[in-house]
């Protein structure tokens, strides 16, 4: 086993990042905290820490394209998260923002990837990224398929493999916090065996229709986040 993964995010997808805002404080009654520019991708975001005993680095990415920017990335290559997925789009444009995904910190990126290459699952390439933010320069290891697909319905993490500086690091308490992420699928015995190469035991797998459920303590009380297979 490549080491132990941990949840670090929750991804939360948006048609335009000042729907993500919205959303956001209309939902959790928070707004988000600052985020950056991400040119390999084309993407943008805003973070918020809901950190809690349980998940004691997390935090939440409310993430969206960017508007009239080219993504550096060879064209051929998608966005990561599946944001150029028509339907996805679709999705978002329909019903508003919404819990797609999440990540998962490993100590060893390439190891956990080909961990998962034993159980036959195709993770992606891994790629580095940075940002420069006020607390210093984040840059991080994240897995990423040429296809931009995050499989299993979002219900597989993305990896991610921090530097020296972490995003929960320099994030103020939001008055958020999460107390548990399950997963389902009509395949439990794939996905459980791709969360066990990664050594993920923080979160919940049961069969039936594709989900994401996460339930957070927020402002506003006990909120809680579905994907529904989106």
């Amino acid at each position: 086993m490549p080491g132990r993964a941990r949840v670090d995010h929750l991804v939360i997808a948006a048609r335009t990042l000042e729907e993500g805002v919205a959303w956001c404080e209309a939902t959790l009654g928070v707004v988000p905290g600052p985020g950056g520019a991400h040119p390999l991708m084309g993407t943008h975001n805003r973070l918020m820490k809901i950190a809690s005993a349980s998940f004691p680095r997390a935090y939440l990415e409310i993430i969206a394209i960017a508007p009239g920017v080219k993504p550096a990335r060879s064209a051929a290559k998608r966005r990561w998260f599946d944001l150029d997925d028509a339907t996805l789009q679709a999705s978002l444009a329909r019903g508003g923002p919404r819990l797609v995904h999440f990540v998962a910190e490993v100590p060893d990126a390439q190891a956990a990837l080909q961990a998962l290459g034993q159980v036959r699952i195709d993770r992606g390439h891994v790629i580095e990224a940075s940002r420069d933010t006020p607390a210093g320069r984040l840059a991080w290891q994240i897995t990423v398929r040429d296809d931009g697909q995050r499989l299993f319905y979002g219900a597989l993490p993305t990896l991610i493999q921090w530097g020296p500086v972490h995003p929960s690091d320099s994030l103020a308490d939001s008055g958020v916090s999460l107390r548990s992420l399950d997963l389902a699928h009509p395949r439990p015995p794939d996905l459980d065996a791709a969360l066990r190469a990664i050594g993920l035991s923080e979160v919940s797998l049961t069969g039936g229709a594709p989900d994401l459920h996460a339930v957070l303590d927020t402002p506003r009380g006990t909120v809680s986040l579905h994907s529904r297979g989106i």
